[in-house]
């Protein structure tokens, strides 16, 4: 056998048994008539001892870092423990060994602080693998997916593997497309998720199906995106709402305590759409702290402080607030010492393109009970009072403002607080905080376009309450100005997003199971009856053969992994990443295919410069 024992097994217990080890090269030392090397394998790191008499072997056959190496020798007791490693207790005096295979010297060192960049590690992920860093993050990910698949099994979930290859009914992101040989020019989509698949099984009969499964968009990528990412779908017929929360809430939590060993046992909080969008600015917030947003331009209208009855932001003669669409303001605990440098560097952050505002007002809460601010001319003490005391500072605050066109500007407070989280350690990779996120609008209206566009998918059901006026109304617009006052402005989507330490990390919803809710849902969408027929005949067909009420939900599984080993990029949990352009350097993909493949397809390629 190539070896008895791992890398990481051996302990002082062990002492005197003859063993066999295998694995790679990582450190070759030389003491005079003497070779230490330490060997590793996935499992850890075992010091090997060559006497004199190996070592002259050593010397017409020398080892390299990388080469893979059997040895067979002794366990015995280290001179010189070392505490940080489970072996470090012991070593093997080598009697015997043989090299299996040698190495080439490697691109960058094979440790956790190595001196490889991304492009090269990436280039070569078959040597970053080896990595004890990256190790970890591929053990994390296999304990994650062990941990949902034994949850979801003893919840009673079957997991039943759907099809990769199939129609193309692009909705939101691109579809990768597939050439069929045998159907010359027609084409199979890669799946963008299982959705009517798993909607299918529930017609099916099988009530709780789940399927930890490859996805694919072809989208503009970043950091916690890939053009092929991985999912934990579930769905279950004979459901409300409620009981799709309190099944994912458990699964997760029995993730935290199987994976982390965190016992999270208080009730995750729930939050309306609305209310995350007007107390933090997104539809995903981080609650590991506060700093809600408070909009001056509403508040003004109703609020005066209660001890001078002073106006906030009316009647200064102050333009920048007078001809804003929105003007909001955060308060950020102990931070009303920040310098003159301070705050014009923060100034220049919010100036930034990727935040887009052209400048930022302060108010400064001292301790000793005055008011500072940017705007000192505009806004007396009085008033400076109130509108620190409508953001709920305290002394010691610093009271941050930001004006212009409502959207833009809510985004870039969103992204203000989440800054000023990051750099007063609010934000800590070892705390995490769940969050239901309910009660979404159904439709979004795309100006562009003049038309309604689904929220989250056309499958999503809107509340119970309102089905009868999404059925009862057309859902034609006119223009621009009438999608306000449009009774589906108003309709809520029957949809739930679970969010983690301000990461959406799993969406769901209870589906439409009626043809006529469905065919409704389309028409909204712009489609007619034939596209209707000819895109989902097959689910609005399904739908006549007694559907049974059902939901589901689908996590993002690559992004759980992250977030639970404290990473901003899913690409470190992923064995084999594409990089931000969607490429594998690797393998050097995607790349140009043989013209003889062309022809068996039927294709011509017309490339544009």
């Amino acid at each position: 056998m190539f070896r008895t024992h791992t890398c990481g097994e051996l302990r002082i217990t062990d002492k005197a048994r003859e063993i066999t080890l295998a694995g790679w090269v990582q450190t070759i030392r030389k003491f005079g008539a003497i070779t230490f090397v330490d060997l590793r394998d996935r499992y850890g790191i075992t010091q090997l001892l060559f006497g004199e008499e190996l070592n002259k072997q050593l010397e017409e056959n020398p080892l390299g870092r990388e080469f893979v190496l059997q040895v067979i020798g002794t366990v015995s007791e280290r001179s010189n423990k070392n505490p940080n490693i489970p072996t470090g207790d012991i070593e093997i005096i080598v009697s015997s060994f043989k090299i299996l295979n040698k190495s080439s010297v490697p691109p960058f060192t094979i440790q956790d602080d190595t001196d490889g960049g991304d492009d090269l590690r990436m280039k070569y992920r078959f040597l970053d693998l080896r990595r004890n860093a990256v190790k970890k993050n591929i053990e994390l990910r296999y304990a994650v997916n062990r941990a949902a698949r034994n949850y979801l099994h003893q919840q009673g979930f079957m997991d039943i593997e759907t099809p990769f290859l199939i129609k193309s009914t692009p909705e939101g992101a691109r579809d990768f497309v597939v050439p069929s040989r045998m159907n010359p020019g027609q084409f199979y989509a890669l799946p963008q998720s299982p959705q009517t698949f798993k909607q299918l099984l529930m017609v099916s009969g099988y009530d709780r199906y789940y399927q930890i499964v490859k996805c694919f968009r072809d989208e503009d990528l970043r950091a916690d995106r890939q053009p092929e990412f991985t999912q934990i779908d579930c769905e279950m017929a004979f459901v409300e709402q409620e009981d799709i929360l309190n099944m994912f809430e458990g699964m997760v939590k029995s993730i935290f305590k199987e994976v982390k060993g965190i016992d999270y046992t208080e009730p995750v909080q729930r939050m309306t759409w609305e209310d995350a969008m007007w107390n933090y600015g997104n539809d995903k917030p981080d609650i590991r702290f506060e700093m809600k947003l408070l909009n001056l331009k509403k508040a003004s209208s109703v609020y005066t402080s209660k001890q001078d009855n002073v106006a906030l932001i009316n009647d200064a003669s102050f333009k920048v607030f007078d001809e804003a669409e929105t003007v909001l303001a955060i308060s950020v605990p102990g931070c009303a010492d920040y310098s003159r440098k301070q705050t014009d560097e923060l100034t220049e952050w919010v100036k930034r393109p990727q935040i887009g505002m052209k400048g930022l007002v302060f108010i400064k809460c001292n301790t000793d009970g005055t008011y500072k601010s940017s705007i000192d001319k505009f806004y007396n003490e009085k008033k400076l009072k109130a509108i620190a005391d409508a953001a709920n500072a305290k002394a010691g605050d610093l009271v941050l403002i930001l004006a212009g066109a409502e959207e833009r500007t809510r985004k870039a407070i969103s992204e203000l607080r989440l800054e000023m989280a990051e750099r007063w350690g609010l934000r800590k990779k070892d705390e995490f905080k769940l969050l239901w996120v309910l009660d979404f609008p159904l439709f979004e209206y795309d100006e562009e376009g003049n038309r309604w566009v689904a929220r989250h998918h056309p499958f999503t059901s809107p509340k119970p309450s309102q089905i009868e006026t999404m059925i009862n109304n057309n859902p034609a617009i006119n223009n621009a100005a009438e999608y306000l006052k449009h009774p589906y402005a108003n309709i809520k989507a029957n949809a739930y997003d679970m969010v983690l330490n301000g990461n959406e990390i799993g969406g769901g919803s209870i589906r439409i199971y009626q043809r006529e809710l469905q065919e409704k849902m389309f028409a909204a969408l712009g489609m007619d009856k034939e596209e209707q027929q000819h895109k989902f005949g097959f689910l609005l067909g399904a739908f006549e053969y007694g559907a049974p009420p059902h939901g589901g939900i689908a996590f993002g599984f690559d992004r759980l992994c992250a977030i639970l080993g404290g990473s901003e990029s899913i690409r470190d949990f992923i064995a084999f990443p594409k990089n931000n352009a969607g490429r594998d350097v690797m393998l050097d993909a995607p790349s140009t295919i043989d013209e003889r493949q062309l022809e068996e397809l039927q294709i011509r390629l017309n490339l544009k410069n």
